[in-house]
């Protein structure tokens, strides 16, 4: 299994903290935050990786990581997205880089309390489709900012809805998707969203209207650090209280 980080975007949602640096070089703790994501996806077993990212500071991503070799990674690819044109459409870069493996995807602004590795391990094992990582949020108002699930009597998934206006259940979909190699194909049929943008849950809704969207529920704490400020330093207080990507 292949990963593909992606640390790309404008980061206005952190501004002024984003005004001279990507927002995935801010510090989380004692560390940049992009680091987080470098070390839950090693600690999962995946160690071949590409990191996509665009803007001015890419370079300082080459400087940070290097080969890769002193974060436990084996294989350190880079693809530079040109303009902010989705998760999606960042994702597409890296389809040479995949090949025919299956993927792990990642957001570089996650950050988890526990392992991702039960999901990895659960996804190597499936045949074909799609898994996302699912986290417990009861808060009713944060729910409407983000990706929500409705899951049947049967406990699948049904749809994938954005910000809903009235959340399906009380779950929110995290930044970390696992497919396999038809999903470069599925990028292809993609129409750009009202943003102009290619939508990682249109992506995440095709392997639905397929029926092979899986799905796991994360343990303990799961936070998006490029939220708001309000979260990001939520985040970082959770941190440095508690760790991260804990075994």
């Amino acid at each position: 299994m292949k990963g593909v980080i992606l640390a790309g975007g404008t980061g206005s949602r952190l501004h002024p903290l984003t005004q001279i640096t990507n927002k995935h070089l801010l510090p989380i703790h004692d560390r940049p935050m992009v680091s987080f994501a470098i070390e839950a996806l090693v600690r999962a077993g995946v160690t071949e990786l590409m990191l996509v990212t665009g803007g001015t500071h890419a370079g300082e991503f080459l400087r940070l990581l290097g080969n890769g070799h002193g974060f436990g990674i084996d294989l350190l690819s880079y693809a530079y997205q040109e303009r902010p044109g989705g998760i999606a459409e960042a994702l597409g870069l890296a389809e040479r880089f995949v090949g025919g493996d299956q993927v792990c995807v990642m957001l570089a602004d996650n950050v988890f309390e526990q392992t991702i590795k039960a999901a990895a391990d659960n996804f190597a094992g499936q045949d074909h489709g799609a898994r996302v990582v699912l986290a417990r949020e009861p808060d009713l108002e944060h729910l409407r900012h983000l990706g929500v699930p409705e899951i049947d009597g049967d406990g699948r998934i049904t749809r994938i809805v954005e910000k809903p206006i009235s959340p399906p259940s009380e779950f929110a979909v995290t930044g970390v998707y696992f497919y396999d190699a038809s999903v470069f194909d599925v990028i292809q049929t993609l129409e750009p969203s009202g943003r102009g943008e290619l939508e990682i849950t249109d992506v995440n809704n095709h392997y639905v209207g397929e029926g092979s969207l899986e799905y796991d529920v994360v343990d303990g704490f799961w936070g998006d650090a490029g939220e708001s400020i309000d979260v990001y330093y939520t985040v970082n207080d959770f941190v440095r209280a508690n760790g991260a990507n804990k075994s």
